[in-house]
């Protein structure tokens, strides 16, 4: 796993070991992740369309373009492989309030 993800595959089994990914599932059927980082802020994760919303994945994958993933995507693609997932069922409203803390924060 190193060799292919490089010095974020460690860390990301870490966060699986840890049971730190939560896979977040509305009624009709919306799923996200959300990954409990090591410094102990969530991150929303979206593996549908491969975004996390830590400032690693902003920096490091979308404005330098040195990495494809950063270690809580990573995380939660080994989680579900593994079937190490959290799950929690939410209302849409919930949902919702999920993403728009989000962008809160990002804003």
């Amino acid at each position: 796993l190193k060799f292919l993800f490089g010095p974020c595959a460690l860390p990301a089994l870490d966060l699986v070991d840890q049971h730190s990914v939560t896979r977040v599932v509305s009624p009709s059927g919306r799923t996200v992740y959300q990954v409990l980082g090591s410094s102990g802020k969530l991150y929303t994760c979206y593996s549908s369309c491969h975004f996390c919303t830590c400032p690693a994945f902003d920096f490091t994958v979308l404005q330098k373009n040195e990495s494809l993933l950063c270690k809580h995507i990573l995380a939660v693609y080994l989680s579900q492989a593994m079937g190490a997932c959290q799950e929690l069922s939410v209302s849409e409203e919930q949902l919702t309030n999920i993403l728009l803390a989000e962008d809160e924060e990002e804003g």
